[in-house]
Parts: structure tokens; sequence; C-alpha cells
């Protein structure tokens, strides 16, 4: 079996699910979004700690077929939990963006995740413009599928393209061949998709710089209204962090990492892309991903599925983590939340400064502590933070602040 990180530790979750009055008080009217996770994958790409399965690694007691099921035993339970015996109306609005992730989401047939949206739709409503976005691998759609999800109502698609190069699509235990990712682009467009990502790997071991810039060139050739690019992070327990410990292969280079990402930043800039989230770049407003924006502005989430976060009203809890445990709770009538914690106001402060800075709208000064202030004109000094940002009240990260944003939040916190 590959990597399964380890839960983060809380206090324990009620068997039903439920959560205190107050918390439910504090949620209404706060955008409202749901994640699906879909644990399977046909094989383990070597870098990925990612909480899925192979069909070997899964075990008895669970399938493919029998997990959609399963989810809307969830989400009905999400129904019952949010809603505390009152009219939906007067607690969640709508639910403005739907998510399924993975894993290969697009390994359960087409028919299975619009069964589990029209749940969605039925228990919570939808908005009107709703973004329904799957993941996908290239080699797991056809036309065909892709038609079917558009029917059942997906607005967005995101592909996991990470390189166009053979060699580093081999190094990553890639199975698409190259090139796969762009004719899938063509597809999803001609089914009718209104946004396609492309999702990119850089940092690689052996990728050049000049395979670097051909995936780029090929991604943007293709032509999505979005594209995020990150940097290979090797993984504690992954088949590509024993290699690098064997010596087999080399283990990124910080100073290359940030070099590829400068590359990055210009090449979609000149192609039309505007980043809106450090890894994230887009051709418009209407291009962003507006699920993950629910993250990192602190709105509130129900995640469905084994190992899946959620966070309502100040509240966050996670699910066990192995299809088998999470099915078996579910099928006894118990949520299955292996643990939960209220975020107090030290934790609110850090997350809205490691993910606020992160965002091109920046964040708030006046949102920070007034120590935390004062050290703002020093990160200008730097030319880690845009002074036409600040002049309008916030902190917004230049090209060079992005790459070391790990330190501007560290200078922000410890002032």
């Amino acid at each position: 079996m590959g990597p399964v990180p380890a839960l983060p530790t809380g206090d324990p979750a009620p068997s039903n699910g439920r959560l205190p009055r107050a918390v439910l008080d504090r949620a209404r009217g706060v955008p409202f979004g749901i994640y699906v996770h879909v644990p399977f994958c046909q094989a383990r790409c070597g870098y990925c700690d990612f909480n899925t399965y192979t069909a070997t690694e899964l075990g008895p007691g669970v399938s493919r077929l029998g997990y959609t099921d399963t989810v809307l035993r969830e989400l009905r339970l999400a129904g019952d939990v949010l809603t505390d015996g009152d009219a939906l109306g007067d607690r969640l609005p709508p639910v403005s963006t739907v998510f399924f992730g993975g894993g290969t989401p697009t390994l359960l047939p087409a028919e299975h995740l619009g069964a589990i949206l029209d749940e969605i739709g039925e228990r919570f409503g939808l908005t009107d413009d709703v973004e329904v976005t799957t993941e996908a691998n290239p080699e797991t759609v056809t036309p065909a599928y892709l038609e079917r999800l558009r029917a059942a109502g997906f607005t967005r698609i995101s592909l996991g393209m990470q390189s166009a190069v053979p060699v580093v699509l081999a190094v990553l235990d890639r199975r698409h061949r190259a090139g796969r990712p762009e004719e899938a682009v063509a597809e999803a467009r001609a089914a009718g998709f209104e946004h396609i990502n492309l999702d990119l790997i850089y940092g690689a071991p052996h990728e050049t710089d000049a395979d670097w810039q051909a995936s780029l060139a090929a991604a943007v050739a293709a032509r999505p209204d979005h594209v995020s690019a990150y940097a290979l992070v090797v993984e504690e327990g992954t088949a590509l962090a024993r290699q690098v410990a064997q010596g087999i292969v080399p283990a990124p280079d910080d100073d290359v990492l940030a070099d590829r990402y400068v590359m990055a930043d210009e090449a979609l800039r000149a192609a039309g892309y505007d980043w809106y989230e450090i890894s994230n770049w887009a051709r418009g407003d209407d291009a962003r991903c507006r699920h993950n924006d629910l993250y990192w502005t602190g709105s509130n989430w129900w995640g469905l599925g084994p190992g899946a976060h959620s966070h309502v009203g100040g509240v966050r809890w996670w699910n066990v983590k192995h299809p088998v445990r999470y099915s078996a709770l579910i099928d006894a009538g118990q949520s299955p939340a292996a643990g939960r914690e209220t975020l107090d106001d030290e934790s609110q402060l850090l997350e809205r400064v490691m993910l606020g800075v992160r965002r091109r709208e920046g964040l708030s000064v006046l949102s920070l502590p007034e120590r935390s202030r004062a050290v703002v004109p020093q990160l200008a000094s730097w030319g880690l933070v845009d002074r036409f940002g600040m002049d309008g009240g916030r902190i917004v990260l230049t090209q060079r602040g992005r790459l070391m944003a790990d330190a501007v939040v560290k200078e922000l916190l410890v002032a």
C-alpha cells in the first residue's frame, strides 16, 4: 500500500456528527460548497501521497460501483446535521461550488458522478451559476464520457497533464502518453465545458529548462482558460522519496524550482493568463476556480468521502482515511468523522495570513495585529510586497515575494 499521511490531532467527533447551534448560526449567509473525494486510482504515481488506493490496495468491503451509494448516505447525514431540524434556508445558502477530487473521479461512471450532483441539488439547492468541477486523468475520459458529464451539469474539468515530455512523465510514473492531455482539452471543449484547467508539475528529476519550456508551450497551445503549476515536493513515504534517499534520482533543487516558477509566470502572462493565487493562472476572473476560493477565504464546505476535510462556522473536521473504515461507519449510520477542532483566534490568524498572502487580492493590513502591520514597510523595502498594494491598504506579493511567500508569512506572524 502507498503512503497514508497521518490525520491531524483533534477532539473526538460525535457519532451523529452534530454541530452546536451557535456554529450553524455563524455559518448563515457564508458561501457554501461541497467537496467529493473519490479515492480510486488505476496506479499510484511515485510522487503522490494523496489518500488514494488502487484496486489491489483496497481489499474487501469497498468497490467502485458501490462507492456512490456510500457517498450519498454521507450526503444525507450532512443534510441532517446542517439543517438541525430547521428549514435549510434558515441555515446555509445554496451550494455555489462542487468539486470532485481524488484519486481519479473519472474512474467512476459519469452517471454515478451525476447522481451525487443531483442529490446535492436535492438536499441543499444549487446557485444559478454553480461551478461543478471534476479532476480527471487524460487517459480516463473519452468524448462520449465528457458529453455525459456535461449533460449531468458539470461546468469545469481539471486535467492532470504534469508534463509534455515523455522522459519526465516516466519519472513521475504518469500513465498517459505525451499529447493526450491536449487532445482531452479539445474533447472537453467540444463537449461544451465552459472552463478547462491543465495541471502541471515542475522540478522533476532530470527535467531540464527546455523540458519545462516545452510543457508550458504545449499547455498554452491547448488553450485551456486556466493553468495550475506546482513545484514537485518529495513527500515522505512515497516511491520518489525512497529513490531520492537511495541516490537513484536527485532531489529537487530550490534554486531550479524558483527559476522554473519564474519561467511559468512569464510564459503564462505572455499568453494572456494572470496569476490569482501563487500556483494558479486564469484568463479572466470568470476562469478562476471558485471552489478553491472557498478554501482560501475561510468560507464553508462539507467534504464527502474518506479522508475528506470539512469546515463550517469555525469548526473543522476530517473523515477517517481508509475507504473500508469509512464505508463501515456510514453503513452503521454513524458519522465518518475521525476528529474535529474549533479554530481559536490564533489558528484563524495563522490561516488568514497563510492563505491571504497567496492571493492576488492580497491581505488587508487592517486585519493584522498592530505588531504585524509594523513589518509591512520592511517587506516592501525588500521587494517582497507591492508598494501599490500597500497604498490600497493590502499586502500583495511581488513575483519575488511569491517565491518567498513562506518567509513573508513568518515575518508577519513572528512579529
